[in-house]
């Protein structure tokens, strides 16, 4: 009968022998000439006693046609080769074989462990690495004068992966080359667009995610680090004004967070929708959203089917906020057309200009037309964690769906987007599926696969859950505060040297425009600013960049990171004198 030992074949060099027992009841004791007369003790049944030769216990599993299978435990590891042979004497060919496969390549390590300690150094050379650049870049240049890609591409035609190389060497190089060629949004001058310098903790808490690596997939597989994403989802839900029951997920960013609204909301509007899909709906389904908003939506329309049409973008008033009276009109006109609306978003922080749109009127139309309402706070969201701040976004509580980046105005590291909605359940129904290879759903909690995009999905909650937890919900509140503090410096200091602001923000985001540019016409005036705002950034003392505001030409400056102080301010504006006095009309 055949017989498969699964686990450590000890060091002998002549054939082990079946004995003390009946090999056709499948119990006995392996023994090896030369070798401990302890060896290997197997029992038929299931789950039934074994001993490794030194007093290792052996786990016993029924093998297939009858037959015994020996599963070995040898110091708490599990060793994986399989063999099979009769029952009796063992072929010494064989036994050699074994011999030579554990005691060679298959029982060492494999090619990529390099080992705990090895590791271990690897990470502190990277740490060091980091701690240098964060320490080292606000004496350079926010940004390299020019890409050099040529260059980039010639370095990286060196490393053709052919062979190893020193993993410390490689690291040092990859840091340099991102040092040297690229936008330093951790320079306390980059003041262009909403990527905070991320905080220590976050860092940190990245690392230990990926070190940890669990998968997020099903909440069996990760019971602690799914705890931990809800708590903090919880967390911001409160602080927003949700209900207790609130739900949420953590996503890649606004893009997949504002992707979800869409279905959610699609899901809510037409409940035949996540079955049936688009081609059972009546009527052109539409949604609308600010002309200032984030153009995502173009995109995730295009990505769920609906088409690009299907999103009315309203035009906005002076102070860059949606226009309700067009609102209106556009939406008795697709009344009228036939289509039909489900979805109204309302954008608390536009990208362009920091406008909040009316949300409290938003809140109330979109309640008597019966839309979804959804709120896209991917970066002002975070002022919900001042208590003198949480006015600016006040209707945010009646949202019935809501977006924050973390690692926008939160300071998270890249990649920590945050969807959530007032109705529990609206997500495991928008989500739904069942698979044959997934653990059953947990009585708990819903399994993060069942209940958004992703499947597979890494612990991107930890890095904001680490930052809230050492620097406390104070710290974050005055840190918003102290930037939106230098945001009201940067406008006045920007207006006495000339710049009058065309945005009406509470947040601390400044666009400016130079009226003698302007007084040129509409295209003088866009290459005029695009030049100034290139001679900024290749001299290198700060980073800024261009916006239009309804169409306007201008120049955007915003503050984000916690590195930025008084004197940066003053810096960034000197620099952008010098590039006016430098570029003509």
């Amino acid at each position: 009968m055949d017989v498969d030992l699964t686990g450590q074949v000890w060091e002998g060099k002549k054939s082990p022998t079946w004995s003390h027992g009946d090999p056709a009841f499948g119990s006995g004791l392996v023994a090896w000439p030369g070798v401990s007369q302890k060896g290997l003790e197997c029992s038929r049944s299931r789950g039934g006693p074994g001993r490794l030769h030194g007093g290792h216990p052996a786990t016993v599993r029924r093998w297939r046609g009858g037959s015994p299978r020996c599963v070995i435990w040898s110091g708490g590891l599990r060793r994986l080769w399989s063999w099979r042979a009769r029952c009796g004497a063992f072929q010494g060919g064989l036994m050699k074989d074994a011999v030579e496969a554990t005691s060679g390549v298959l029982g060492k390590p494999g090619p990529l462990d390099i080992g705990t300690r090895a590791g271990a150094r690897l990470l502190i050379e990277a740490v060091e690495l980091v701690a240098h650049h964060a320490e080292a870049v606000a004496e350079g240049p926010v940004a390299p004068a020019e890409p050099e890609s040529g260059r980039i591409r010639d370095w990286l035609a060196g490393h053709d992966f052919s062979g190893p190389r020193p993993a410390g060497e490689v690291l040092a190089e990859v840091t340099a080359a991102l040092r040297r060629w690229g936008v330093h949004a951790t320079h306390p001058r980059y003041l262009g667009l909403f990527v905070p310098t991320p905080t220590w903790w976050g860092i940190a808490g990245e690392l230990v995610a990926a070190g940890v690596n669990p998968q997020l997939a099903a909440y069996e597989h990760a019971p602690a680090a799914v705890e931990i994403e809800r708590h903090v989802l919880r967390f911001l839900a409160g602080r927003l004004g949700l209900p207790p029951a609130a739900d949420g997920n953590f996503t890649t960013g606004g893009a997949e967070a504002n992707l979800t609204a869409v279905v959610v909301a699609l899901t809510r509007h037409f409940p035949a929708y996540p079955d049936a899909g688009l081609t059972a709906l009546r009527g052109q389904p539409v949604l609308y959203a600010s002309a200032e908003s984030h153009l995502a939506w173009l995109k995730i329309a295009q990505m769920t089917g609906l088409g690009r049409r299907a999103v009315r973008l309203v035009p906005v008033d002076s102070a860059g906020r949606m226009d309700i009276a067009r609102l209106r009109d556009l939406y008795d006109g697709d009344v009228a057309a036939g289509r039909t609306p489900f979805l109204l978003v309302g954008t608390a922080g536009t990208t362009g200009g920091g406008a909040v749109d009316p949300l409290p009127e938003l809140a109330r139309l979109a309640a008597a037309w019966g839309l979804h309402f959804h709120v896209d706070a991917a970066w002002a969201g975070a002022a919900a964690l001042s208590d003198r701040l949480r006015p600016l976004l006040a209707g945010v509580e009646r949202a019935d769906s809501v977006t924050v980046d973390a690692h926008k105005w939160l300071s998270a590291p890249m990649g920590a987007g945050i969807f959530l909605t007032a109705h529990p359940g609206a997500l495991a129904e928008s989500f739904r599926v069942s698979t044959g290879y997934m653990p059953p759903d947990s009585d708990t909690a819903p399994d993060p696969y069942r209940t958004g995009v992703q499947w597979s999905r890494r612990f991107a909650g930890l890095k904001v859950f680490l930052a809230l937890a050492a620097a406390g919900r104070g710290a974050f509140a005055r840190q918003v505060e102290r930037d939106t503090e230098l945001g009201i410096l940067l406008a006045r200091r920007l207006a006495e040297d000339g710049w009058p602001r065309i945005n009406d923000s509470p947040l601390p985001v400044i666009c400016v425009a130079d009226p003698g540019a302007e007084a040129h016409g509409p295209d003088r005036s866009d290459a005029w600013h695009a030049a100034v705002v290139a001679h900024v950034v290749r001299g290198g003392r700060a980073w800024i960049s261009r916006v239009r505001l309804d169409g306007r030409p201008a120049i955007r400056l915003c503050v984000t990171s916690h590195r930025t102080r008084a004197h940066d301010i003053e810096i960034a504006v000197a620099a952008l004198g010098e590039a006016r006095a430098a570029t003509p009309y």
